[in-house]
């Protein structure tokens, strides 16, 4: 018999708030399997079972705010023959979890309304706040009070300020613990969106690749020839990661970032890690992430080249050891085989820790970068 415990979904959560269970006692699970729905500062968030076995008892009540670390349900993992037969004969399979947003399930928990007969209005389907007031499930003054009243943070001034405080706590200790360095270096896209635009030519809108995509790829592959950049700096001692899981910094529309984790990136094909890219962004703003997307980021990389910025320096989110920065792709003269010409360039940053590695290697990675945009194809 083991505990489920309140995951820690960023360095500077606290505590979460439990939302929906997805499964009762008795329910056979297995690992990476959806088992709740936990509201944290950056949405709903789902948790995973870590490990296959029978969930034997649920400890917290939806609703209810949990401290990390704090148990909230208890899984038998010792599972004999007899027992999964015996289960699988009386438990019926997993439901899909309901798609809908954090408020439209607090709205739903306090005034006692079963989701699974709605039909949503919000992306994909997914059941929003609105879709419960049109139809007349809930009175809107009444129920937002009651939210309110039972959850402050729940309005959109209020988890602005919950986030930005969750951000300042992790930037500042980092600022605090690690020794930054900090490298930045001119890339010719040229021939990345050169390759990209015979690729994109006769393909669909949704089957095109976008010049973040070949970037990411370009961080992953060269992160495999300088590991000492992926991984986590605790308890005094660097533990490189065996994976290269790239945080992807999302903004979460009129407020907060947040940096699921695109998986195993240096494996993906281009068109699989776009398609991966859009899935992660989507899910994220309306609040469908897992809780692995949420805590397997082995390094991030930050763009913000659509808000304008030509160059980012960022800083490093513990315990990871480094942060990519892309600037604003733009049209500037170039020299080209001594003859200065109109090229696309942009400028990638690295910021690492200095306690695990040094200029020379950053100075590395970055130029590994560099030559593998330079030969798009063998991305």
């Amino acid at each position: 018999m083991i505990e489920l415990t309140m995951p820690s979904f960023s360095a500077d959560m606290e505590s979460g708030i439990l939302t929906e269970w997805l499964v009762k006692p008795g329910d056979a699970v297995k690992k990476g399997e959806i088992i709740a729905v936990i509201e944290t500062q950056k949405g709903a968030i789902d948790m995973e079972a870590f490990q296959s076995g029978i969930i034997h008892t649920l400890r917290v009540e939806p609703g209810s705010s949990v401290p990390v670390g704090h148990p909230i349900a208890t899984l038998e993992t010792e599972i004999t023959a007899d027992s999964t037969a015996d289960s699988a004969a009386q438990v019926p399979p997993q439901t899909t979890r309901i798609k809908a947003s954090p408020l439209a399930r607090q709205l739903a928990l306090h005034n006692h309304i079963d989701l699974a007969g709605l039909n949503g209005s919000g992306p994909e389907g997914a059941i929003v706040a609105h879709d419960l007031e049109s139809q007349k499930f809930i009175d809107k003054t009444p129920a937002t009070e009651t939210l309110n009243h039972t959850k402050p943070q729940a309005t959109g001034r209020d988890e602005q300020q919950m986030m930005r405080r969750a951000i300042a706590s992790a930037m500042s200790r980092s600022k605090r613990e690690i020794p930054h360095y900090y490298l930045a270096t001119t890339i010719d896209l040229q021939p990345a969106l050169e390759w990209m635009t015979h690729y994109n030519h006769d393909k669909p809108p949704e089957a095109q690749l976008l010049m973040t995509a070949l970037l990411h790829k370009a961080v992953a592959l060269a992160l495999t020839r300088n590991p000492e950049l992926n991984g986590f700096y605790t308890q005094g001692h660097f533990q490189p990661a065996s994976e290269i899981h790239l945080g992807m910094a999302i903004s979460m529309r009129n407020w907060g970032l947040i940096t699921p984790a695109l998986h195993h990136a240096d494996q993906q094909s281009l068109p699989d890690l776009m398609q991966q890219m859009r899935d992660l962004t989507l899910r994220a703003r309306r609040g469908g992430l897992r809780s692995s997307e949420m805590t397997d980021a082995t390094i991030t990389v930050s763009g913000m080249g659509d808000r304008g910025v030509e160059t980012l320096f960022g800083i490093i989110y513990p315990p990871q050891v480094a942060i990519v920065g892309l600037g604003k792709p733009m049209l500037q003269p170039w020299v080209v085989d001594g003859k200065v010409r109109p090229r696309l360039l942009f400028n990638l940053t690295l910021a690492a820790d200095h306690r695990v590695s040094d200029g020379h290697q950053g100075g590395r990675f970055l130029g590994k970068v560099n030559k593998l945009l330079q030969n798009p194809a063998g991305l």
